[in-house]
């Protein structure tokens, strides 16, 4: 099965984002920060069924470019969606297997999203 990988730090927009992806997708698991992430992506059971990532952009610790490069040096084709604050930002977010959405993003347009980046992926999605 796919896991999705929900790392978000504010409790509320985890709740409400956690609420909105399990209607369409069976296994999403969330973490507080990108090292937390990166702690399980190390576990080979974990990785293997690792679909997508969706981060905010500004997480504790590690965050941005810099956690979206991580995780893409440990899982080179790695889809991951990143949800920040400014349009702007959108320029440090270039490659194919990263999307930028701005906060806050409608829940149609996250879904989504999501389900194009894991079917190109090759990912089975309902």
């Amino acid at each position: 099965m796919t896991i999705i990988l929900l790392v978000e730090d504010d409790p509320f927009q985890a709740s409400v984002r956690m609420s909105m992806l399990q209607k369409r997708f069976p296994d999403v698991q969330r973490v507080t920060d990108a090292a937390e992430a990166l702690c399980l992506i190390e576990q080979r059971t974990f990785s293997d069924n690792l679909g997508l990532v969706i981060a905010s952009n500004h997480l504790p610790g590690l965050a941005g470019p810099e956690f979206v490069a991580e995780l893409h040096a440990r899982i080179p084709h790695l889809p991951v969606i990143v949800l920040g604050d400014s349009q702007e930002d959108a320029r440090y977010y270039q490659g194919e297997n990263v999307r930028y959405l701005s906060k806050p993003a409608p829940a149609e347009e996250l879904v989504a999203t999501a389900h194009q980046m894991l079917a190109q992926d090759g990912h089975k999605v309902a």
